[in-house]
């Protein structure tokens, strides 16, 4: 017998069972991150019953990954586009664009990804995918090529390692969240400390050796 069709299927909802049942992974995983979730629990969500996911997906974790990406994805699309591109508005400007997005970003997905610690499966899969974030190659490559082309139209010095300037930008948005996941107290917004953000800039901007 072939398994139940999901009510919002037969409703013409216009997905397919495999999307549908990311889309229910996703909407739990937003809601309560990947730690302790089981085929159970997704299946109630998605209204199915639960042999219907090893129909669509060799297994867990390969739902759960997937999953992941199109939350990542959501999130994006709620914060909109990244700064335009090199040679407009002020480089300072545009690097905390890319802070404050990055914080933003970061507040919102790694609560998910907390609970992956123990899931070294999805890691895996994650890790093979493409990266959800920066049109598929992640916010640190995002930022070292606008980086790399505000040098070629000579508004950063041509001497400056762009990518590590993009590290310190992203290793910073982890640094203020990370703390609070390894505590169990995610916040839903982050409190981010006075004068953050242009110290950080100044700091890349700027660096910290003495004036000549």
């Amino acid at each position: 017998m072939s398994p139940r069709k999901a009510a919002v299927l037969r409703d013409g909802g216009g997905q397919s069972l495999r999307e549908h049942l990311v889309a229910a992974a996703e909407r739990l995983i937003s809601r309560r991150g990947t730690a302790g979730l089981t085929v159970r629990d997704i299946a109630r969500e998605a209204q199915v019953a639960d042999g219907v996911l090893y129909n669509h997906f060799a297994g867990k974790e390969e739902l759960i990954a997937l999953a992941l990406q199109a939350h990542v994805q959501t999130v994006q699309r709620r914060l909109g586009e990244l700064p335009a591109e090199a040679g407009s508005g002020t480089v300072e400007a545009n690097l905390r664009t890319y802070v404050a997005y990055g914080l933003a970003l970061h507040t919102a997905i790694l609560p998910a990804f907390a609970g992956l610690l123990s899931q070294p499966e999805v890691l895996s899969l994650l890790t093979d995918m493409p990266d959800p974030v920066g049109k598929g190659r992640g916010l640190k490559a995002e930022l070292t090529a606008y980086l790399r082309a505000e040098q070629d139209l000579g508004r950063l010095a041509r001497h400056a390692r762009a990518e590590a300037a993009a590290t310190m930008v992203v290793g910073a948005c982890h640094e203020l969240v990370l703390p609070h996941l390894f505590r169990g107290s995610a916040p839903a917004s982050l409190e981010v400390p006075p004068g953050f953000v242009d110290d950080l800039v100044a700091t890349v901007m700027n660096g910290i050796a003495p004036s000549p």
